[in-house]
């Protein structure tokens, strides 16, 4: 009887064991358990840790809370000044509310992404090329709610939505480059010729001044003497007044004048005397 007793009591503790090992779950710490009874959804989530359900007629689903990295396969299309693109992007999104994402839709990784392809498809059709390239921050936050919009009700939340890269094509590309190197380009010209424009003012300035003294023109002209000098080459500089220069050039006579011919003078012959005037001469003498 004692033997019988023990026996059915192993039995039991045996089956108690084996009722245990398949009743009994573990939640981790960032997961949530969702129980169906019978095909019928428990109200109670259960949060992380041991738990029990019923076996056979209890089912456990096991729903990850972490946020999910999910990259967006790039999407060609045709922005709004009409160039062809293709934009990668990558989408933030966790589990908000673990039943409803079980429940509402078959598999939210999967509506997530189809969502986040239609709408990057949108965005860019929307879009133009400039705001894809400069102004991305505020394309994430319009993508950002085009896909938050119908998560929401899946018990998915968007955290955020980042546009990684902008394919263009290789013309494209070139234009690109050309018209930036032209822009680079009329921007180098006007500061030369800001700087040129200062430079005239002060050196007006400065001839202002040395007008005024004659002496700071020497100055100046024996400063640059001294600046040649310093290099040690075989340059000879030679101050030249400007005053002879303009001598010269008044002094040069003009195009069209003839110059006359210098006609020399020479002496006046002698009178010529007679025979009788010849010896009153002498005689006088």
């Amino acid at each position: 009887m004692v033997e019988e007793l023990v026996a059915a009591g192993a039995v039991l503790a045996s089956a108690g064991a084996v009722y245990v090992m398949a009743a009994a779950r573990v939640v981790k710490q960032y997961e949530r358990g969702v129980v169906f009874r019978l095909g019928k959804l428990r109200s109670e989530v259960r949060g992380p840790g041991f738990t029990m359900i019923v076996p056979g007629i209890d089912k456990l689903r096991k729903v990850n809370m972490q946020i999910v990295t999910m990259p967006v396969p790039g999407q060609e299309g045709i922005t709004r000044d009409n160039v062809t693109v293709r934009v990668d992007a990558v989408v933030y999104f966790k589990v908000t509310a673990p039943a409803e994402a079980i429940v509402r839709v078959e598999d939210y990784r999967f509506a997530v992404a189809q969502m986040a392809q239609t709408s990057l498809r949108s965005i860019i059709g929307k879009s133009e090329l400039d705001d894809l390239l400069s102004d991305r921050e505020k394309l994430n936050q319009g993508l950002e709610l085009m896909i938050d919009s119908p998560a929401v009700e899946w018990g998915v939340t968007i955290d955020r939505v980042e546009i990684k890269d902008v394919s263009l094509p290789e013309t494209m590309k070139r234009s690109m480059a050309r018209q930036a190197e032209a822009d680079r380009e009329r921007r180098a010209r006007v500061i030369n010729a800001d700087a040129e424009l200062q430079a005239s003012k002060k050196l007006a300035e400065a001839a202002k001044e040395m007008s005024e003294q004659p002496a700071a023109l020497q100055l100046r002209l024996l400063q640059t003497v001294v600046a040649v000098a310093a290099e040690k080459n075989s340059t000879l500089v030679l101050p030249f007044p400007v005053e002879l220069l303009r001598f010269l050039e008044r002094a040069q006579p003009a195009p069209g004048a003839v110059q006359q011919p210098v006609q020399e003078q020479l002496p006046s012959p002698a009178p010529r005397l007679d025979p009788g005037q010849e010896g009153s001469i002498s005689g006088q003498d």
